[in-house]
This record gives structure tokens, sequence and C-alpha cells, in this order.
């Protein structure tokens, strides 16, 4: 794998050996990214990566100038290996934690200007994620809430919907919270 853009771009990683996730694909990720560009000021962001899976997402934001990424991935070989990474590229604005995300959204005790999550797709909680991540209070006031989901899933008519895009089979629908 390798990181699409900014001061980084063009570094390779890899998940650990057995990684079994589904990693959001290079075309995905310039996608959203450009997306985002319009957005979200990355410089002095502040974000969180739920189900970080291999941490592209917080190492793509990183790339482009994030102050701080906290990823929460529930495998502890996944966090092990975003951790190094970090490390190695001596990023120390990019956390890594361990939990399980269902169980922390109800513990918020920061907010950040960008929450992106990519949960298993089968996920049996994914229909409520994005009024569990608004009622959890981890969106800032004026922050954006963006769900990686597949395209069977129609979240048009949750409370701060924005919008959908898709880039193949995934979609990134856009919320906004008050």
């Amino acid at each position: 794998m390798r990181i699409i853009g900014g001061a980084f771009k063009g570094r390779h990683f890899k998940p650990h050996s057995g990684f079994k996730g589904r990693p959001t694909t290079d075309f995905g990720r310039e996608g959203l990214f450009n997306l985002l560009r319009s957005r979200v000021d990355f410089e002095g962001l502040r974000a969180l990566d739920l189900f970080a899976g291999t941490g592209a997402i917080g190492f793509e934001l990183m790339s482009r100038g994030a102050q701080e990424v906290v990823c929460v991935e529930k495998d502890s070989r996944s966090v092990r290996s975003i951790k190094d990474q970090a490390r190695a590229w001596e990023w120390t604005g990019l956390r890594c934690v361990r939990a399980d995300v269902l169980r922390l959204l109800f513990k918020a005790n920061a907010q950040f200007d960008l929450v992106f999550a990519d949960p298993p797709f089968d996920m049996e909680e994914l229909e409520s994620l994005p009024d569990r991540v608004r009622k959890s209070g981890f969106v800032a006031a004026g922050g954006l809430f963006v769900l990686e989901h597949g395209e069977r899933r129609d979240f048009s008519e949750v409370e701060g919907f924005v919008e959908t895009r898709n880039y193949g089979k995934v979609h990134f629908s856009f919320f906004e919270f008050d």
C-alpha cells in the first residue's frame, strides 16, 4: 500500500501479515481526499479514524498536514503495525488506541474536526453508526463525519446527512452535525 498525497506521497507501508480487513483502495482514497480538500483545512486538523484497519486514512491525513490523528482499532496486531509505522515516520501527532469503537462512542472525551469511519460493511450496527457518532459528541461544531460503506446502504434519511459519493463499490456518506 502507498500514501497517495501530501508530503509523504509515494511512501509505502504494509499491513501486518494475516490482515483480514478490506482496506480502502487507492482509487477510493483519492476520491475521498479530493472531496475533503474542499471541505476541510488539513493543516492543523484534528481527526479521529474509527475502525482504522491498516491506518491508511490516518496516514493520508498526517501526510497532508493534520495536527493530530487518533486511530481506533480493535485488532491488536493492526494497532501495533500502525504505531510502528507512525514511529518510523516520526509522526508524534498520530496515536493509535486499541478499543471497540461501539463502546468508545459512549466515552467521548475529545472533539475532532473530522471523524472518519470504515466499519465492516456487514456490521449489524452499521445503520445506527451515524446517529451514534452524532450523539457521542466526538464531532466538533462545524465538523464533518464521513462513513465508508457498501453500495447497498442508504443514509440519506439520517439526521445530518449531506451527500453520498461512490467510487466503484465503495461509498462515502458525509454528515454535518450541529
